[in-house]
């Protein structure tokens, strides 16, 4: 056999220490450095990324027919609910409503002469009926005429800003073409999809705070929350109703930080969190004892005060004496000295 793989018989040495040893220093001769830590209210916020957006962005269109003789608003000019923004040739419809005016006129004389013949028992209840047949007929040609004449004039149906035009004098419109595009910029909304762990978060009426690419902040109410997940991303839509007034341009990138629910939590300092064997995060705290605890937490929410820089977190008792400095030096269940003069304010 060869020898590199021979056994090696050499008898070995192992040296044994008592725990009584005097050379071993006292766990209990460790100081640490502590802090009494208490539990506080804290708003759990989410924050996502969105745009800005017109609560309405609708496209104009033609009802008739016909030829465009004007367009009396300029692009990007705020009209108000009913006014013009675009005009068709009348053409025959005016000539169309005088005709059918004429023909009510005469049928109106008609029915109420049928009407005074048949109280003299002159005419039959059935040729009154027709009279009445043909002047409701006549009435109806005068309601169409004049619907197909106010038709020749596309109106705003809500007040906003004109933000296109599609037609130019001279062009002809069919019936459904677009006139022009209105935009309802009041209030203006946030939109953006929230990821579905934090959509059950949220609450309709919570606060939320915008921050543009361009630096500005605006404030608003969550209004919506869909209740369908896009089919790609797993988002949940959501809609923020900004504060009236705002004035802002549509599409502007945008930080939206919405105030969600509120939860029991500590502030500790980032170098308090540990981990434990399992690769869990957590805290090293104090018992009565000056015991070493190891508690996993959750981390709910951060604090970039200057005064209170921080992690908060969930999963504590409401009071607890927490280790931060020397924590990665001592295990549970070990027993240490607390130095609270040291403690980091």
């Amino acid at each position: 056999m060869d020898d590199r793989y021979a056994m090696d018989e050499t008898p070995r040495q192992v040296n044994a220490v008592a725990d009584n040893n005097n050379s071993v220093s006292r766990a209990a001769d460790f100081t640490v450095r502590a802090r009494r830590v208490q539990a506080d209210t804290f708003t759990q916020s989410v924050s996502v990324r969105g745009r800005t957006q017109a609560v309405r962005h609708v496209d104009v269109r033609a009802e008739t027919a016909g030829r465009v003789v004007a367009t009396p608003v300029a692009r990007g000019a705020r009209v108000e609910a009913g006014d013009v923004l675009c005009e068709i040739a009348v053409d025959n419809r005016e000539a169309d409503l005088l005709e059918a005016l004429s023909r009510r006129e005469q049928a109106r004389l008609e029915y109420e002469g049928g009407q005074d013949l048949q109280r003299r028992n002159l005419q039959s209840q059935i040729s009154v009926a027709q009279l009445k047949a043909a002047y409701d007929a006549a009435s109806a040609a005068v309601s169409r005429a004049e619907l197909a004449l106010a038709r020749t004039r596309v109106t705003a149906p809500f007040a906003g800003i004109m933000e296109s035009r599609a037609v130019e004098v001279g062009d002809y419109m069919d019936m459904g073409g677009q006139c022009a595009t209105l935009l309802d910029d009041q209030p203006m909304l946030l939109v953006a999809l929230v990821p579905e762990q934090d959509v059950g978060k949220l609450r309709p009426g919570s606060e939320v705070t915008g921050t543009l690419v361009t630096g500005e902040r605006v404030q608003g109410k969550l209004t919506y929350i869909s209740r369908v997940a896009d089919n790609i991303s797993r988002s949940y839509r959501i809609e923020v109703e900004l504060q009236p007034g705002t004035a802002i341009r549509q599409g502007i990138s945008t930080e939206v930080l919405i105030t969600a629910n509120d939860t029991r939590a500590h502030l500790v300092p980032p170098s308090s969190l540990t981990m434990d064997d399992e690769g869990m995060v957590g805290v090293k705290t104090l018992d009565r004892d000056n015991r070493v605890e190891f508690h996993r937490v959750r981390i709910v929410g951060e604090s970039t005060r200057l005064d209170s820089p921080g992690f908060w977190v969930s999963g504590l008792p409401e009071e607890v004496t927490l280790i931060t400095l020397g924590q990665e030096l001592v295990f549970p269940g070990q027993q240490v000295n607390a130095n609270f003069d040291w403690a980091q304010r």
